[in-house]
């Protein structure tokens, strides 16, 4: 075993030095070369001990203090964050024990980096918080704080009150410090795009090693389960007209498909950036190559409509949309008389025979659950599942396969509204200064663009996923994002963009951790 972990490390390895050494002049970019070249290292010690620990717990007390070191150190605790997002498996976790009860709660990397990097942000952020309001979008807050409470008042007749500590708590970290650090931190131009540019650094690491996952028939990430001794928790190999689905450290094939597409819709905004040709469509095909061996396709389509809302959103966007329509209609005309044709339409979701029941489950999962929603449509209903006995599927699993659908069986529709309403305020709230700055400041238009792009894929991506893991990490990311983005315009921040050397990003370290309050 050891061997074979050995081995995938050496792969991982290869493949990060590659992106890191290529990608490094772009991100300098965008990122200050000292939080470069620090985010870079603390990404090899995690990866390296990951794989060379014989312990979850090994793990862990090298990373605590490791990421705590490097935030303190961070001018974007954002961008840290997002860059480790994923540096191992979110699936791969442990529950904490304690004496007196049979555990305290389930540890993996997203809570790690919540107690290493994002409750010491909020810390700060609290106590440099000043008296003024967030304006219009304190609604946001509330929303969410709604929301969070809504899930304990729910649950709280049918559990513990030990056990309803337990939720409040987690909620805390898993929502409202993330919302909250992302909200306040990003709220300057240079942060937003330093955050979406460590984002897309990330996934260009995990693009390559999906393709070799694909090709080879093995998960990589796969060896760190074996070693710590997890494996029995999670069907790991999945498989699509006999090719395996790469995940990578993502966790499922569904959230490596997803978090591709929403790098590929940042990398459209940072492309402008870039103002490179080869660069542009080098990065957007190796985000795409990543994409295909995920081979999911619902983040298809996510990525196709990404692309499509940020050509029509951002200045000019009729023109570039009608142009990109026909050089996509060319394409897709010389991909369908080609050899490969019809295997592309076999694989079409709701078109092609490739996993077709899929598609005949999800419909008999929206008929279900619209029934038992109209049984208790406001709070719905803690013992939904067991009214779906026959939806149950080999795996001994049933897989609700919709967002939407899930939040509205177990908190009713006025669980759902309380989800979704602040995503669509900061929605709303980038769209209007997209549309307001387009013609006095088309850098940040095409900012707000891509931001409100990649919302509408995310809303797409919920209607045929559950919201966890990585999409609900992504969820309450790209919230914090829109609100930062909104409130630059209440700034009045006109600058052409975002800063482009080390010794700007250096001069302007302080900003990036300044709360909206000041």
């Amino acid at each position: 075993m050891f061997v074979t972990n050995l081995k995938a490390l050496i792969i991982v390895l290869t493949a990060a030095i590659t992106v890191f050494i290529i990608a490094k002049p772009i991100c300098l970019r965008f990122i200050a070369e000292a939080d470069f070249a620090r985010r870079r290292n603390v990404w090899f010690v995690l990866t390296l001990t990951a794989f060379m620990s014989p312990s979850f717990w090994l793990f862990v007390l090298v990373a605590i203090p490791l990421l705590a070191w490097c935030a303190h150190k961070d001018t974007n605790a954002v961008a840290l964050y997002v860059l480790l997002f994923n540096v191992i498996s979110p699936n791969t976790f442990f529950d904490i024990p304690v004496v007196g009860i049979d555990r305290l709660f389930e540890l993996n990397i997203y809570r790690i980096l919540s107690f290493a990097i994002l409750i010491p942000a909020a810390w700060r952020l609290t106590r440099s918080t000043g008296k003024s309001g967030f304006g219009g979008l304190a609604w946001m807050d509330a929303l969410i704080l709604a929301y969070v409470a809504l899930q304990l008042v729910l649950f709280m007749p049918y559990e513990s009150i030990t056990h309803s500590m337990r939720r409040g708590f987690l909620l805390s970290i898993d929502v409202l410090v993330l919302y909250f650090v992302v909200s306040r931190t990003c709220t300057s131009r240079r942060a937003i795009v330093e955050t979406m540019a460590s984002f897309c650094l990330a996934c260009a690491i995990m693009a390559p090693l999906a393709l070799f996952e694909s090709l080879k028939g093995w998960l990589l990430y796969w060896e760190i389960d074996a070693q710590w001794g997890i494996l029995w928790r999670n069907v790991q190999y999945t498989f699509r007209a006999g090719t395996l689905r790469a995940q990578v450290s993502a966790g499922h094939p569904i959230t490596l498909g997803y978090m591709l597409a929403i790098a590929f819709g940042f990398w459209l905004y940072l492309r402008s950036r870039v103002q490179s040709t080869p660069i542009t469509v080098a990065v957007a095909l190796w985000m795409c190559v990543g994409l295909l061996a995920a081979y999911s396709r619902a983040p298809w389509l996510v990525a196709v409509m990404v692309f499509v809302a940020y050509l029509a959103l951002g200045p000019n966007g009729s023109a570039r949309l009608f142009k990109a329509s026909l050089i996509a209609a060319l394409f897709a005309g010389i991909v369908l008389v080609s050899p490969i044709g019809e295997r592309v339409i076999d694989n079409l979701p709701y078109v092609g025979t490739v996993d077709a029941e899929t598609v005949t489950y999800r419909q008999r999962l929206a008929a279900r659950s619209w029934e038992l929603i109209q049984k208790n449509p406001f709070f719905g209903s803690a013992f939904f599942l067991t009214e779906m006995e026959d939806l149950r599927q080999g795996q001994g699993i049933i897989d609700l396969m919709n967002a939407y659908a899930g939040i509205a069986l177990s908190s009713g529709l006025v669980g759902l509204s309380l989800l979704l309403a602040p995503f669509l305020i900061g929605m709303g709230q980038a769209y209007r200064l997209t549309r307001r700055s387009a013609s006095v400041d088309a850098d940040l238009s095409l900012l707000g663009a891509t931001l409100t792009a990649c919302m509408l894929g995310t809303l797409l991506m919920m209607a045929t996923g559950v919201l966890g893991g990585g999409l609900a990490q992504m969820f309450y990311v790209l919230a914090g994002l829109a609100a930062g983005y909104a409130w630059i315009g209440r700034l009045g921040e006109t600058a052409s963009g975002p800063a482009v050397s080390s010794k700007q990003n250096s001069l302007s370290r302080q900003p990036l951790m300044r709360s909206p309050h000041d």
